[in-house]
């Protein structure tokens, strides 16, 4: 009798579970399967682009406050140079450390008086144009926004040359693999977190996310 009742028991638990099973794939065949991990998705996409809004607004301001003639292009070397000032794998020597702070205090000098200049005649050319100023009436002022930024150029240029001079080639080829190594890594990794996303959706179009929540396999890494 207790054989019978027990064989009884698990009969209706298969059932129940077939039933579950079942009714999880419907689901699935109509897309609804993992909604938990597609809203996770959403949320960790919708962070990334408010990310790649702020850094693009961070990137607008920097180059209005940039008192260079070229914005981009040319390397910011004492920066780099400073960032790894005591890396052993960089292995600056005392008398360089002592060439480069020179360097730095002449070249930083120079920007940060010319900086706040450049900034402010930039603005009010910007307020006078928008104000109805005539082109011709703002010609000095455009002119000596020019001379400006032709100054904090070349003292830049004079900087990456001077910094050329007391590196080693493998200091500088060191540098430059740095760089490289650091926007490298920070590209693969949004485009693993792209990657992730699309085939998530993919995986849901087809009946076929859910699946790894059942196994709590799956994890979904934002960036």
């Amino acid at each position: 009798m207790i054989k019978k009742l027990t064989l009884t028991s698990l009969t209706a638990l298969s059932l129940l579970l077939v039933t579950a099973q079942a009714e999880g794939g419907m689901k699935c065949a109509a897309g609804k399967c993992g909604a938990g991990m597609m809203q996770k998705g959403k949320m960790g996409g919708n962070k990334m682009a408010m990310k790649k809004k702020m850094m693009k607004k961070k990137m607008m301001r920097r180059k209005m406050n940039s008192p260079f003639l070229i914005k981009h292009g040319l390397p910011h070397l004492t920066r780099s140079v400073m960032q790894n000032w005591d890396n052993p794998a960089f292995a600056l020597t005392a008398e360089q450390k002592t060439k480069l702070t020179a360097v730095r205090k002449e070249t930083m000098g120079t920007v940060l008086k010319v900086k706040p200049e450049v900034i402010a005649l930039r603005k009010e050319i910007v307020q006078a144009s928008m104000s109805g100023a005539k082109a011709a009436d703002l010609k000095a002022k455009v002119d000596k926004l020019a001379s400006l930024e032709a100054e904090a150029t070349m003292v830049h240029l004079n900087c990456i040359e001077k910094t050329k001079d007391i590196l080693s080639k493998d200091q500088l080829l060191f540098l430059l693999a740095n760089k490289n190594k650091h926007h490298g890594g920070k590209g693969n990794m949004m485009k693993k977190g792209m990657g992730q996303g699309k085939g998530m959706k993919m995986k849901c179009g087809s009946g076929k996310c859910g699946a790894g929540m059942k196994q709590g396999t799956v994890k979904i890494e934002t960036h």
